[in-house]
């Protein structure tokens, strides 16, 4: 009797069953999904979901012409998307053999780092927003508004910009730009110590990262875990230092890291590189030259045509390593593009061990610290 009960609890149907996290569920970072197995509220089996965002870029982009691609690519990553616009510059940049303007170098980096302050604040949403912590959300959505407004004045759109092109920046800065800028970082920054007392001082909130799928150094190397998560395991490596491009190399940075490589770790992490990003955007406002060139002068775009050749370049995003590979014929289209984006080891295939023994409610909260960007899946 004892082993038929034991074999009716092994096969019982209601003891294990499929949940389906995503597309649309709150805690969902995009239109992904992971199809989780489940006993009880702890997870036994991970089977990412993707296709269902932006799907086929990289074929797409041998569809169109090399300009045209600009307008295309931001997608790939939409919190960030001018990381998209950089690297796919910097390729071709580097098939023609072209050294761009001092002064696009510094206004680049500028823009990259508001871009990634601006990703920063959405990961702080998403930490408060998987708690409940709703007004962390609140706060600092409407902060990132601030910069979408100084993106909005720059290039005439608060999301997908198109303001980096090959050659360097469609456009000088306007007039007074660079006033509000300083003028909104300076906001920004005093508004770190209210985010500190409401989400990293919070007790609810380091009760729940605390030891939160930690990643070791050997499981961040194995499984090509960079930027911020990788430096939360105490491994100081980062793109803007070890391969400088833009005016990351005519600036002064260190770069902070953790050791546990938990939630936490990886929450304190992003917290402490948003002060570094302050600081990149102020050292650029003052080294930057006060006049000169921001592109240089580049063939018709209907006729621009690379060289023969192949690239990759990789730049540092707020998730990490963010690369693109490239290969010309010579053509007025590129030949082949691949994209390597910076969460795309961490969410699709780290996932399948991070979340296993996790709670359901914490699944979100796992994706929030990581900052799993789901276009990083469907491109």
């Amino acid at each position: 009797m004892n082993e038929l009960l034991t074999f009716l609890g092994e096969e019982d149907r209601y003891k294990k069953y499929e949940l389906f996290f995503g597309p649309n569920h709150p805690g969902m970072n995009g239109n992904f999904s992971y199809i989780i197995t489940v006993e009880g509220h702890t997870i036994k089996r991970v089977d990412p979901d993707p296709g269902q965002l932006h799907r086929g870029f990289e074929k797409l982009v041998e569809h169109r012409l090399w300009m045209q691609n600009i307008s295309l690519i931001p997608r790939i990553c939409v919190p960030e998307p001018d990381i998209n616009e950089l690297v796919y510059s910097r390729c071709i940049e580097k098939l023609m053999g072209v050294e761009i303007p001092d002064r696009a170098k510094y206004i680049r980096t500028i823009v990259l780092e508001m871009a990634r302050i601006s990703a920063f604040l959405l990961g702080f949403s998403a930490i408060g927003g998987s708690t409940g912590l709703y007004t962390a959300s609140h706060w600092t959505i409407g902060d990132r508004d601030y910069l979408l407004d100084l993106f909005e004045w720059l290039t005439g759109a608060r999301v997908y910009h198109m303001y980096i092109i090959p050659g360097g920046v469609r456009r000088d800065l306007p007039e007074g730009w660079i006033e509000k800028l300083e003028e909104t970082v300076d906001y920004i920054e005093k508004r770190l110590s209210e985010y500190d007392r409401l989400i990293y001082n919070n007790p609810v909130i380091v009760q729940r990262l605390k030891g939160l799928a930690p990643i070791t150094q050997e499981d961040a190397v194995k499984y090509g875990i960079t930027g911020p998560n990788l430096r939360a395991t105490g491994i100081k490596y980062d793109t803007r230092k070890a391969v400088p491009y833009a005016a990351y190399e005519y600036l002064d940075f260190d770069i902070p890291v953790q050791s546990d490589g938990d939630g936490l770790a990886r929450a304190i992490q992003r917290r402490e590189e948003f002060e570094i990003s302050i600081s990149l955007i102020r050292q650029a406002i003052k080294k930057m030259p006060k006049k000169g060139k921001v592109r240089l002068d580049m063939p018709n775009p209907l006729k621009f045509r690379v060289p023969k050749g192949e690239v990759y370049v990789k730049v540092e995003s707020a998730r990490g390593e963010h690369g693109y590979y490239i290969v010309s014929d010579g053509d007025t289209k590129p030949f082949r593009m691949a994209v390597r984006g910076g969460s795309y080891t961490a969410g699709l295939v780290y996932a399948r061990k991070a979340l296993v023994g996790m709670r359901i409610e914490d699944v979100a909260l796992w994706m929030a610290t990581m900052d799993v960007c789901a276009p990083d899946f469907d491109r």
